[in-house]
């Protein structure tokens, strides 16, 4: 894998939103993008693709029996024992538009939605901007981890989990789904299970998907952009576990929620059946990169190192820090208070990049943080 070694050389190549939103010498380090190059099986599916047939194709009327749905269900029982039924995958542009689309034909304006908090903040635009009302499950510090109790759920009407969870990185145990599920049995919930940040679950950690546990209420939502830097490609993956949801989907008009296009489902296929040997590297990248952290950040700071995920949910104690960095210290962070309840104080710092340019972030804040 080659890299781009300093900041100047990533701003030459990169022009996406990540690069774009920095002003003048700052380096973003904030929505999550990873500042490494496209896997090289990716790239060639892409070429292929674009030299040869771009005429509709063969899965464009019925994409759960496509390829797109066949990678998805190999992959999970390849990485994650879990036997996925392919007839039951829907797919949509994104985890945002899928799950907007769930809510829609599955809830009302009022009906509640729990989630953990502090959350991936367009999910609480989405609830905010529909009048699902949130129901937080408050994500506490707890040693070098994160733990939780669960509400009353009794006014619910969806469970939406994100696991492995962002900002935090935390994966969720066993026991600790088992008792999500059961809540959800209890107060008749529908499971969305964001998990799309699982092919970068650190060892020994183990992603377990919730629909091993839960499967006729759980709707998995999971896309390759994350793992694959795929931002961009615009393909993610729902399996409608829950029959009643498949129902009412399949209800409605056949393209009024768009459609899986051609690019998409050609990248995606090719990292989830071709890309692993690229994933291995860059999972080690970031495993080394999450402890470079943890060795030089501000010891003002406070830093669980994450189970998955290339997102560091730092506490700075103080609820201005991202706009000081930024300003002083030319470094772009998300602002934690974007993030909802428990967030005022944190920052989230993403450390998909290179060493070298990590390194720089990292000096940068430290002469700004005594």
């Amino acid at each position: 894998m080659s890299y781009a070694y300093s900041p100047e050389d990533l701003k030459a190549t990169h022009d996406g939103l990540k690069w774009a939103s920095a002003a003048p010498g700052v380096i973003p380090a904030w929505v999550a993008d990873m500042d490494l190059q496209t896997a090289p099986a990716v790239i060639e599916a892409l070429r292929r693709r674009a030299e040869g047939d771009l005429g509709y194709p063969t899965w464009l009327d019925s994409p759960q029996t496509g390829p797109l749905a066949d990678a998805f269900a190999e992959r999970m029982a390849a990485r994650y024992a879990w036997q996925p039924d392919p007839s039951f995958v829907r797919s949509y542009n994104d985890i945002n538009q899928a799950l907007q689309v769930l809510l829609q034909v599955w809830t009302r304006p009022g009906q509640a939605v729990a989630l953990h908090t502090p959350a991936y903040h367009p999910f609480l635009t989405t609830l905010s901007t529909m009048q699902r009302p949130l129901v937080p499950i408050q994500l506490e510090p707890d040693g070098d981890t994160w733990r939780f109790e669960v509400p009353d759920l009794s006014g619910c009407r969806v469970l939406l989990l994100v696991n492995p969870h962002n900002p935090t990185g935390r994966v969720f145990t066993r026991d600790e789904l088992t008792e999500l599920a059961e809540h959800a049995e209890r107060h008749d919930l529908l499971v969305i299970s964001d998990e799309i940040h699982a092919d970068l679950t650190y060892e020994p950690n183990q992603h377990i998907p919730f629909a091993t546990i839960l499967p006729h209420r759980t709707v998995t939502l999971t896309s390759a952009t994350k793992a694959f830097n795929l931002g961009g490609i615009r393909c993610s993956v729902a399996h409608i576990g829950h029959p009643g949801v498949r129902e009412v989907l399949d209800a409605q008009p056949p393209f009024v929620y768009g459609s899986a296009n051609l690019f998409g489902v050609e990248a995606t296929v090719a990292a989830w059946r071709e890309g692993d040997a690229w994933l291995a590297d860059t999972v080690a990248l970031l495993d080394r990169n999450r402890h470079t952290l943890a060795e030089r950040l501000p010891k003002s700071f406070g830093y669980r190192v994450p189970q998955a995920t290339y997102l560091a949910w730092l506490h700075t104690g103080e609820p201005d820090m991202a706009e000081l960095l930024e300003r002083d210290a030319k470094v772009l962070l998300n602002d934690g208070a974007g993030f909802g309840p428990g967030g005022a104080e944190y920052v989230r710092l993403n450390f998909a990049t290179t060493e070298p340019v990590l390194a720089e972030i990292l000096d940068r804040i430290a002469s700004v943080i005594r």
